[in-house]
């Protein structure tokens, strides 16, 4: 089973759907055993990591429970491909589960949080749309997903989500640290903002 699982892991890091077919020919149900497996992700946090669409499809097609897993991290396949921009692996990921937007890694940030960071504005389009209310959520020190566009220079994210929610307590909502998006701007000389 062991090497299996390695085949598994080695076809998802490739995106080969030869392999996984071959391999659930020989297993049907080694999709559903590898939550358990050794690797802290699965196959399809891989497939969402390294941007492998259509073997993320043929996993979700054939056991969609995995959207809803989560890593070591708490991280979900639906964080990976929203910090790196994968919009279609996004969005067949929210037809399958779109509630994984709310979904919190171990810092608090969702899945729209990290597209912010990264400045990825069309998966916020998608995730916003998904599950309007995750632009809301804060991180586990208070951070709104506003703090974190400023605290990483995504200055089109920011306006794209200032445009988008209109709310002006949540504009001047502070952090743990007691710090608005303009202390943070001001604090980096991020005169834009």
């Amino acid at each position: 089973m062991e090497r299996m699982e390695s085949l598994l892991y080695e076809a998802s890091v490739e995106g080969n759907i030869t392999t996984l077919l071959q391999l659930l020919e020989q297993d049907p149900l080694i999709l559903d055993k590898v939550v358990t497996n050794r690797h802290h992700e699965t196959p399809l946090h891989v497939a969402a990591l390294r941007g492998h669409l259509d073997f993320a499809k043929e996993i979700l097609r054939r056991t969609p429970v995995l959207a809803g897993e989560l890593d070591s991290r708490r991280s979900s396949p639906l964080h990976m491909a929203a910090q790196k921009g994968y919009v279609e692996i996004v969005k067949e990921l929210l037809q399958v589960n779109p509630d994984m937007c709310l979904a919190r890694d171990v810092d608090g940030r969702n899945p729209l949080h990290m597209a912010a960071m990264k400045g990825r504005i069309q998966v916020l389009v998608d995730l916003f749309r998904a599950r309007p209310f995750a632009a809301y959520a804060t991180t586990i020190w208070s951070e709104t997903v506003l703090h974190l566009c400023v605290k990483h220079n995504q200055l089109e994210a920011l306006k794209f989500l200032v445009s988008i929610m209109n709310d002006r307590d949540f504009l001047n909502a502070k952090d743990d640290y007691g710090m608005s998006i303009l202390h943070l701007a001001v604090a980096d000389k991020q005169i834009e903002v």
